[in-house]
Order: C-alpha cells, then structure tokens, then sequence
C-alpha cells in the first residue's frame, strides 16, 4: 500500500502554526468532542480508471489548508488490487459532512461511483495521534476480502 505524505488542514497546529509541544495533542480550538476520522476505500473496475482517480483525489487535496475542522489526511493506494482511498480526520462530524458535500467532491463521486465499490467507516479519537490512526485505518483496510485476494491469501469463510 502506497501512502502520501501527510497534508495538515487548518486545525491541526496550536495557533501560530507551531508545532504541537510535549503534552499537547496538536489541537487547537479542540472541545471534548472526539476527533472524526474518515476512511474510505474505493476499488475501481478497471485499472484505466485509477489514475485518473487519483489526479481527482490529489487535486481535492489542494483545498485541504483551507477546509474548517480539517485536522489533516493521507491518500493511499494499492495499485495492483485497483484499490485507493483517504484517511481524513477532522474535529467534528459536522466538518466532515460539510466537506462531504464540497461540489468538487460531489463531482468526483458521481463520475466513479458506478466504475467501482466504495466502502468506508467512520472511527472516533479522543486525542490526536497519527500513527494510531494509520494502523488502525491501514489494519480496517486490510482487514478487506478483497485486499486479501490481490495478496493472495486466502478468503475468510462463515
């Protein structure tokens, strides 16, 4: 699985931009909501179809500095399965959908949706770690049948 470099949003880092000191979760403007973290999987039915999938996604990307709750967000991609994504985590559920509804990404999902399976979960933090989200999205995303058979490990049964 090929993973991007990480793309801060605006709530990422304490005012001033600087980055998170010992003890601080790199939060700023945080409540005790949870943090939202989005992960979706797209798996795409010809492999004509992903690059331009990923040109969308990356291009999505560029709004990111500027989207209200936007913590930050990986893309990923498994070339050999036709397989790319997003994690994306953000400071509210509200931030989320607002994006969600983002024309540019309104776009995206109607020209692909009948090209491939999209699949996606919804997780909950209390406190901002990168690392434990990645794990926790890649191991969601392994965790697939499908993942499975483009590594050749056999399927699950039951």
């Amino acid at each position: 699985m090929l993973r991007s470099r990480w793309c801060r949003g605006p709530a990422e880092y304490s005012p001033g931009n600087r980055a998170p000191a010992d003890g601080d979760d790199g939060m700023h403007g945080r409540r005790s909501d949870p943090l939202i973290v989005g992960v979706t999987d797209f798996t795409s039915d010809a492999y004509r179809d992903v690059p331009g999938i990923i040109r969308r996604g990356f291009a999505l990307r560029r709004h990111w500095p500027d989207l209200d709750g936007a913590v930050g967000m990986w893309l990923w991609l498994t070339p050999s399965a036709r397989r790319c994504g997003s994690v994306s985590v953000w400071t509210g559920r509200r931030a989320m959908a607002e994006f969600i509804r983002l024309p540019e990404h309104v776009a995206i999902m109607n020209e692909y949706r009948e090209r491939g399976t999209t699949r996606s979960v919804i997780l909950e933090y209390t406190s901002f770690d990168a690392a434990q989200i990645w794990r926790d999205a890649e191991a969601w995303l392994t965790s697939d049948d499908r993942h499975r058979a483009a590594r050749g490990t056999p399927r699950r049964r039951g």
